[in-house]
């Protein structure tokens, strides 16, 4: 069996976001309970660190080719074919990751500009919004990294 590729600092990411969004839900809940008066903060943090797992999340999977894809036309392609398909897939992915990337330093920037405050505790919006590129960054770095690791055949595509 061949080891699976390593995406370290996207695993500590997501589990950080994920224990944090139990912690704060879970003391959220117990104030509620006990008080019968909610933190304000809890929505838009929980909100904010669901984003950061979902794109840590796909990241790792990302590397570790688990993203679901039909992969019945792959299969059936010869060789040549086959890599120019696989080639096509991470250019379309690469343009998309890209496209995120891009918008998503736009609207960082123009909320960065606008100084505009978040709703819940009135930080600047963009402490948010900076993540999207960032995270968007990582995971177009995984894209390269996993159609290159396809391409040489070092990940099985049959899983």
């Amino acid at each position: 069996m061949k080891p699976q590729p390593d995406a370290r600092l996207e695993r500590i990411l997501a589990t950080l976001a994920l224990v944090i969004i139990a912690v704060i839900s879970l003391g959220n809940v117990v104030v509620r309970y006990v008080t019968n008066v909610s933190f304000a903060f809890t929505e838009e943090i929980s909100v904010f660190l669901l984003v950061v797992l979902t794109f840590a999340g796909a990241a790792v999977a990302l590397r570790r080719n688990r993203h679901v894809r039909i992969s019945l036309l792959e299969r059936a392609l010869p060789k040549g074919p086959r890599r120019a398909l696989i080639v096509f897939q991470g250019l379309a992915g690469a343009t998309v990751l890209g496209l995120i990337l891009w918008f998503g330093a736009k609207l960082t920037l123009e909320e960065y500009q606008w100084q505009t405050q978040s709703p819940g505790l009135g930080v600047p919006q963009w402490w948010y919004l900076v993540w999207l590129p960032v995270l968007a960054s990582l995971l177009l770095l995984r894209q390269i990294q996993q159609t290159l690791d396809r391409l040489r055949g070092k990940l099985n595509d049959e899983s």
